[in-house]
């Protein structure tokens, strides 16, 4: 691809997300830099870090508008998303905070992924470390509500045990008054 085509991406087509009604186009310009993408893989670290910074933070449609762009992660190979999976993850990670359902939904979408999911699983350790303190929290919550749901199961069979104990005595109860 010529050089002049990817400034034409860089300088041209991606700062066409600042604008706020990018509604009214954004089909066509993501139909454009998704063929830059599938032209040159190469370029989807460049797309994907020029989507974040036009990323929008208040506005729920462009957000959502974003996270359907994100479809050129589809033609992402791997040395390029590990160029770019810490801050796009983190955004993504913003947008399953979202209040806005559209947007929570949308950013969800891309756990069906298998391409994502296997980029991820390729890189899961990268994941881990970023915030190891939330991991291990998050592990000591699983393993807790594990343990909890243990009891709770066994605490329900002594019950059904009494309660089939109790039935069995009274059973004989009434033989023995009959």
């Amino acid at each position: 691809m010529k050089e002049e085509h990817k400034l034409f991406l860089v300088r041209a087509l991606i700062p066409l997300h600042k604008p706020k009604p990018i509604a009214v186009y954004h089909q066509q310009l993501s139909y454009c830099i998704i063929q830059f993408v599938e032209k040159d893989s190469k370029l989807s670290d460049t797309v994907i870090r020029g989507l974040l910074k036009y990323c929008p933070l208040t506005n729920c449609q462009k957000e959502v508008l974003f996270l359907a762009e994100l479809e050129v992660l589809e033609a992402t190979q791997l040395a390029e998303f590990q160029r770019c999976m810490v801050p796009l993850f983190s955004q993504i990670a913003l947008c399953l905070n979202s209040s806005h359902f559209q947007v929570a939904e949308r950013a969800l979408f891309w756990w069906n992924n298998e391409h994502i999911v296997s980029l991820i699983a390729q890189n899961r350790q990268v994941f881990m470390a970023m915030d190891a303190e939330l991991f291990e929290e998050s592990e000591r919550q699983f393993e807790e509500k594990k343990a909890r749901a243990q009891e709770v199961e066994e605490q329900r069979e002594m019950t059904w045990k009494k309660m089939v104990d109790a039935a069995a005595q009274r059973g004989k109860d009434d033989m023995v008054t009959a």
